[in-house]
């Protein structure tokens, strides 16, 4: 897998720039450039770490070698609701109930 095509593909899915997904990882300019050039093809995972998170994902699927059968939008409440308490995973459940009512 070629990392900085693969982060190209993410940020033109989620239409933001390379700059501004530096920003959203809180990694530098340089830093994320050196990856783009190909420069650094084999960043570490601590940085591939901050630049997912910037793209609100996991690393699993970054490297994932399929699209997934999910949209990127239900694999990221999916995410999220991973890291919920079961008490908060009930609120949610319930507020998602009421929207669908509509």
């Amino acid at each position: 897998m070629n990392i900085a095509n693969r982060i190209l593909e993410l940020c033109n899915e989620r239409n933001i720039s390379i700059n501004k997904l530096a920003e959203l990882s809180e990694i530098t300019q340089s830093t994320l450039n050196s990856i783009m050039n190909n420069n650094d093809p084999n960043p570490q995972i601590k940085t591939l770490d901050r630049i997912c998170t910037g793209l609100e994902i996991t690393l699993a699927v970054f490297f994932a070698e399929e699209k997934p059968e999910l949209e990127l939008g239900v694999l990221r409440l999916l995410d999220t609701a991973k890291k919920l308490t079961p008490e908060q995973r009930e609120y949610l459940q319930k507020f998602l109930d009421t929207l669908n009512k509509e």
